[in-house]
């Protein structure tokens, strides 16, 4: 399956530019939150905002964004599935065959709040560790990507397949995503329980 539509949202913008540009000279729909969709943007690569995606503001301040059936259908669909596909179509949602997150580390919030735990929890990633689970449970496929490291890979097998990502990297990006969002709970676990609130 060729990639056509992929969302992305990452603290860590290293090499996302490149990325991103070669997504979408093949044609991929690029959909992005804040502040990757200002740099994507700033770089003249076309993309859409999550919201212009969903038909929904971001919420709360920001902490409802990503968080809707339009996004999480189109990543967790049966493709073969011809309920899955009637039901896509009646809500009027597109396949999503891309998740490009990455999450601030856990430390790095913690050295920016270190006296302000509710400023911590303020900070903590909701929408881009559920977009990272629902793509990686649905390796058969989605494409999972949590680590900058792995660009140069899905670039060089994308250039090589025509656009599309080979099934046991996808596999391998999932084991990788689920690592990354398995540790970042334990960092924010292992936070919680320093702090002296019983």
């Amino acid at each position: 399956m060729r990639i056509q539509r992929a969302i992305l949202s990452c603290h860590d913008k290293t090499g996302l530019v490149d990325f991103a540009r070669l997504l979408s000279e093949f044609g991929v729909e690029l959909i992005s939150t804040s502040g990757t969709l200002s740099v994507l943007r700033q770089a003249d690569i076309p993309v859409i905002s999550i919201s212009e995606y969903t038909g929904m503001p971001e919420m709360m301040s920001g902490r409802v964004k990503s968080l809707h059936p339009a996004v999480h259908a189109g990543l967790l669909g049966i493709r073969e599935s011809k309920l899955h596909q009637e039901q896509l179509q009646a809500y009027g949602f597109q396949w999503i065959d891309m998740v490009v997150v990455n999450l601030q580390p856990v430390e790095e919030l913690i050295a920016r709040h270190a006296a302000a735990p509710d400023e911590v929890m303020d900070q903590i990633d909701i929408g881009g560790v559920a977009m990272l689970r629902s793509a990686a449970k649905n390796y058969r496929y989605v494409t999972a990507v949590v680590n900058p490291e792995r660009y140069p890979q899905i670039m060089h097998e994308m250039r090589a397949h025509d656009g599309v990502v080979s099934f046991p990297t996808r596999f391998s990006l999932a084991w990788e995503a689920f690592s990354w969002t398995s540790r970042y709970d334990q960092d924010i676990a292992r936070y919680l329980e320093t702090l002296e609130i019983r």
